[in-house]
């Protein structure tokens, strides 16, 4: 695993200083919230890794669990469900900053949370539908945030950079989803080829782990909304795994400067789900990085079968293809979805494309 030690001693140091200065957690705090303890109450104040660990560990439905300023290292995990009418809420600033210096232990067959195992995520949600998760930072980790089995989940207002491999993943059918208004750069800084953005659901050869809604991963309905995702995002900005429906990609701005081609990683959105609509996105490229297209659109076959990487929509989109990339939107089969074509609107824009807007007729 990698380690980022200078990184992380000025980081330290940044912090420590910071909550000195500002006296967030003085001795009236430490005395209130004793190591690992958990007050009762609406809102729960930490402001040490033990701290939160405990938090999340007793979280309730309605409860706030509130970060103060600070690093926190460690392996944290939800697995308490909240409510539609009680989500569970973790909030800080973005001076509070998540960081597992993970993996350790032996990892069983299937990622779920176990004795002796850390996985390595900055903050792992399993079984924990009805979470809001808000205004944090999450760097240093194996995978930055990560949503099992946990539907309704909203993040909002976070930032995750400096990741091993994904930033922010929607799996196990962790549908009805919200990412909004967060910043993401600098991942797949260990595994280019894994570093995404944001990954909505499974690869079909990852079902058998991830597939808990009858044999898929039904991560379907995901809004990412207002999101800035680059530079330095190695694989897609956004990647839409086969199986997966009726998503919303809108107001999102793509920085694809660092996109590495490992893993046919060379656009900002890969679309292999279907029933998406993407709209109102800028998106921009420039050197280093290997980009070949704006946004693709794939169609794996599946068991069981779906109309995979069709019935998409673009609208209103500006891309900025830097003089590399081919085309804005790039459909790669119309064939196979000739019962639920895409539909590229000519309310999209491009410029300094290799090719121009699209390789498919646009829709007035």
């Amino acid at each position: 695993m990698r380690r980022h030690g200078m990184t992380r001693k000025r980081l330290l140091a940044a912090f420590a200083a910071m909550a000195s200065a500002a006296g967030l957690f003085g001795a009236a705090v430490t005395a209130a919230f004793a190591e690992g303890s958990v007050p009762d109450g609406d809102v729960v104040d930490v402001g040490t890794a033990a701290q939160l660990q405990a938090a999340l560990a007793a979280a309730s439905p309605g409860q706030t669990i509130r970060l103060g300023a600070g690093t926190y290292r460690g392996s944290f995990v939800a697995t308490k469900p909240g409510t539609a009418t009680a989500p569970i809420t973790v909030t800080g600033p973005s001076t509070a900053v998540l960081i597992n210096d993970g993996p350790s232990g032996e990892a069983p067959s299937c990622p779920a949370p176990t004795a002796g195992w850390d996985s390595g995520y900055g903050l792992w949600l399993y079984g924990a539908p009805y979470w809001h998760l808000q205004g944090f930072t999450v760097q240093e980790s194996k995978k930055g945030i990560v949503a099992d089995d946990s539907h309704h989940t909203v993040i909002e207002g976070v930032r995750v950079h400096r990741i091993d491999e994904e930033a922010v993943h929607f799996r196990r059918s962790s549908a009805d989803s919200v990412l909004r208004d967060s910043t993401i750069s600098h991942t797949g800084l260990v595994q280019a080829g894994y570093g995404e953005g944001v990954y909505l659901g499974s690869a079909n050869s990852n079902w058998k782990c991830h597939g808990n809604s009858g044999g898929v991963d039904r991560s379907d309905r995901i809004q990412v909304l207002g999101n800035h995702i680059g530079p330095y995002v190695a694989a897609e900005g956004i990647d839409v795994k086969e199986g997966t429906e009726g998503g919303v990609i809108r107001g999102n701005t793509f920085d694809g400067q660092g996109v590495s081609g490992q893993n046919s990683a060379d656009s900002w959105v890969d679309v292999k789900g279907f029933g998406y609509v993407i709209e109102g996105n800028t998106g921009t490229f420039a050197s280093p990085g290997t980009f070949a297209n704006g946004y693709e659109t794939h169609n794996p076959g599946t068991t069981p079968s779906f109309p995979n990487g069709c019935g998409n929509v673009w609208r209103d989109n500006k891309s900025d293809l830097g003089g590399v990339g081919q085309y804005a939107i790039k459909i790669t089969s119309t064939s196979k979805c000739s019962e639920r074509p895409n539909v590229v609107y000519a309310s999209n824009t491009v410029s300094r494309a290799v090719n121009g807007l699209t390789n498919v007729p646009v829709t007035p």
